[in-house]
């Protein structure tokens, strides 16, 4: 039997809107991953340390404060610093469409925005790492 998908689901900067991201846990979790919510106020150097910690395989971001594309590249370049490239970033939030091709130029898989459906963010986590793996 394989393992489980382990994702670190993470509210980086000042950002206190987390409902977004315990939805989306939930939602993770109950597709049979295992989840590891940091909470909110997380900076990239907290998060990454997360991720190595947990062995996660994948790290989603939630951000609605615009401060996407500021914290995003700081945890990309750690991650890729700590040898932990090919963990799976997914950003969610409120994320203007003209900076969603900068991110992914950046080594974001994927970016959903509100309204996402959970199933969608769910099939995308699950096949993307087991194309890594």
């Amino acid at each position: 039997m394989a393992r489980k998908i382990r994702v670190v689901v993470a509210k980086p900067g000042l950002d206190g809107h987390d409902r977004g991201a315990k939805i989306i846990a939930r939602a993770l979790r109950d597709a049979g991953m295992e989840v590891i919510y940091t909470g909110l106020h997380q900076t990239p150097e907290q998060i990454v340390e997360t991720v190595l910690q947990e062995d996660a395989d994948a790290v989603g971001l939630s951000i609605l404060s615009g401060a996407h594309m500021t914290l995003v590249p700081r945890i990309i370049e750690l991650l890729r610093e700590q040898e932990a490239g090919d963990v799976v970033v997914t950003v969610g939030g409120t994320i203007p469409n003209q900076d969603i091709p900068e991110l992914k130029k950046l080594g974001v898989a994927e970016v959903f925005t509100p309204g996402a459906p959970t199933q969608t963010i769910i099939d995308f986590i699950e096949s993307t790492v087991r194309e890594r793996t």
